[in-house]
């Protein structure tokens, strides 16, 4: 133990990103803002490399500076808001953006604040256009009628946040437009735009491009239900394969060259030419922060073979995540980020750590490294997919070991030289690239239709996915054996909590217009059978109740726009509102009055209550963060 505990002193920096990213993640899930003198703390993070200063306090300099980085970061931006809904708003704006879905094209614009009522100078937004509609290109100026509204903040307490996301994404509403027209156009050419419409290949915008939502949604669920839904999303894959390829053909060109090889080895030029061709395809590709971390990742590793040092090493992913964290510290709560972070240090940990021992048979050896590889990226990012995404793929290892050589060997390589054939009018590559994508999505909807081939998993909260995470930390920055006990105790102690963390029995949304609760078959019932506004809160209450996404939305009863459920009433019209509240403000058995209307009622303010929260059995209630900058 003794040793176990001397090892996590020592290795300092390798805990830096987590202790960092933890302070962050508390600023990040606090339900009011705190005091912004907080920011300051960041001050003091010049004592973590006093040789004197005890480790204790280090890790906790660490922790203040994450959360005072977040809590400055935040002030810092200051996303412009919008302070209510706008229908049938007219506006000028400019065009940033161009991101392209199967069902819409979404036009995301610079439009001034002042237009759309909104804080700051300039706001950004984004409206869906039809996709039969003539679109804009980046840059041009258009007027147009549109419907904006605010981002939704979390359905419950510790669910995905879009309003949130959006504040750091430095996105303001989100909206339609019902006609708008060109009024100045951009001539000058943005490549990714331009490349866009020459190639007209759905394998362009996502595997080049980095267009996240072109792929059908039937299709999309089939890749996700096989586990290689990640090839869509650009990332260390993609960076690992097109570095690869460019690093050879410059390899063999500066071979070629004695000049050259006199002086200096060939891989050194060809990696320096290999990194150019990366920072291409980075910014191309629109700089998804899953792009930016493996170009960071990959930045590193060209230098450490430049200079003879050990490309991978845990300091390294330590160095990117750090570097990755101070561009945006919310990307430390995005599901892209905690994805591909967990498969890399899980990667580095198993053949740096671990070290397993090779066949000695190539053929035999290319078929084990995959196994491994999969199986252990696999078990690193199952507790961050259970969170995001509420299912397990079962069959995740079979599609990777299957589906991956496909894409690494055939659709790839066809569809990058396919991208420049198309610039000069050849499309044959792109042709071939559809057909064997057609192939493999046959094969991925064979295996997704096998028994069984994803499962859901209960709702995971906050405290269940540090435990998860502590667990990893211990395994993969422990050399010690007593690593795995503490791991599989983790584990064990995480799923647990899961399995034992009580459900709610009462939900309201924070706009307080939709409301459910748990019948007496622990079945959610609802308000309102649909709403547009808040699609995805049934999804997501229904997640946290356990039940499957596609059952139908079942109404409440309502006893004349009365709803009662236990201690809470909730009225959402105004003619009900007025017809019940002096009684309910009487009656003892109610304790917390709930309304979509603001209520001024004085003699019965401790029983109203406003913004979103849950309720449990027991009583206990659990309310939404309201006061924070993002909302």
């Amino acid at each position: 133990m003794a040793r176990w505990s001397d090892f996590f002193c020592r290795d300092m920096f390798g805990f830096a990103p987590f202790l960092i990213a933890f302070g962050a993640a508390c600023y990040f899930i606090m339900p009011d803002e705190p005091f912004v003198l907080w920011a300051l703390g960041a001050l003091l993070i010049p004592l973590v490399f006093i040789r004197r200063m005890p480790i204790p306090m280090r890790a906790i300099i660490l922790f203040i500076f994450g959360f005072s980085y977040a809590c400055g970061f935040a002030n810092i931006i200051d996303t412009p808001q919008l302070t209510h809904d706008l229908h049938n708003q007219k506006i000028t704006a400019i065009v940033s953006e161009i991101d392209y879905t199967p069902d819409a094209v979404r036009i995301y614009m610079d439009v001034p604040s002042e237009q759309i009522y909104a804080s700051g100078d300039t706001a950004r937004v984004r409206i869906n256009l039809p996709q039969d509609s003539q679109l804009p290109n980046i840059g041009d100026t258009i007027s147009a009628n549109v419907g904006l509204f605010r981002p939704s903040p979390a359905a419950a307490p510790g669910t995905f946040n879009w309003a949130r996301y959006a504040y750091f994404n430095n996105l303001t509403a989100t909206g339609y437009a019902t006609d708008f027209q060109i009024t100045d156009v951009n001539n000058h050419k943005n490549w990714r735009d331009f490349i866009h419409r020459q190639t007209n290949s759905f394998l362009v915008d996502s595997l080049v491009l980095g267009y996240k939502n072109v792929i059908d949604k039937s299709e999309s669920e089939i890749w996700t239900a096989v586990g290689v839904g990640h090839v869509w999303s650009i990332s260390g894959f993609h960076m690992t394969l097109v570095g690869g390829w460019l690093f050879a053909i410059f390899y063999m060109i500066f071979r070629s060259i004695p000049y050259i090889t006199r002086r200096i080895p060939a891989k050194i030029p060809a990696l320096i030419c290999a990194w150019v061709g990366l920072l291409g395809y980075l910014f191309l590709s629109g700089c998804d922060v899953a792009t930016l971390r493996a170009f960071m990742m990959t930045t590193l590793i060209f230098a450490a073979f430049i200079f003879g040092r050990s490309a991978l090493s845990m300091r390294n992913v330590a160095l990117a995540f750090c570097l990755i964290f101070l561009i945006n510290p919310h990307y430390v709560m995005q599901a892209g980020f905690q994805l591909s972070f967990a498969a890399v240090y899980g990667l580095i940990w198993l053949y740096s750590v671990v070290k397993p021992k090779m066949p000695r048979n190539k053929l035999m050896k290319i078929i084990y490294v995959a196994i491994l590889t999969s199986l252990c990226a696999t078990i690193f990012t199952a507790p961050f997919v259970a969170a995001h995404f509420g299912h397990f793929p079962v069959y995740g290892l079979i599609g990777n070991l299957v589906l991956l050589p496909v894409f690494s060997v055939a659709i790839m390589p066809l569809v990058m030289i396919g991208t420049i054939t198309a610039l000069i009018g050849w499309n044959m590559p792109l042709i071939l690239a559809d057909k064997c994508y057609e192939i493999t999505l046959n094969i991925a909807e064979h295996i997704a239709n096998w028994p069984a081939a994803t499962i859901s998993v209960p709702h995971i909260t906050n405290a269940s996915m540090v435990i998860f995470i502590i667990g990893f930390i211990c395994l993969i920055l422990s050399h010690h054996k007593i690593n795995v006990i503490v791991w599989g105790a983790c584990m064990t102690l995480g799923i647990l909590s899961v399995i034992h963390t009580p459900k709610p029995v009462f939900l309201v949304t924070p706009d307080n217009e939709l409301i459910a609760i748990v019948d007496d078959n622990g079945k959610l019932q609802f308000n309102k059978g649909r709403s547009s506004k808040h699609f995805w809160v049934f999804n997501t209450w229904k997640a946290i109740n356990g039940e499957p996404q596609d059952t139908p939305n079942v109404r409440i009863k309502h006893d004349h726009g009365l709803y009662r459920y236990k201690n809470i009433a909730y009225m959402q019209k105004f003619v009900p509102l007025m017809n019940n509240l002096p009684k309910l403000c009487k009656d003892d058995s109610i304790d917390y009055i709930v309304s979509w209307w603001k209520i001024d009622a004085p003699n019965c303010a401790h029983k109203i209550k406003r913004g979103g929260f849950v309720m449990y059995q027991n009583g206990f209630i659990h309310r939404s963060a309201t006061n924070r900058l993002w909302n």
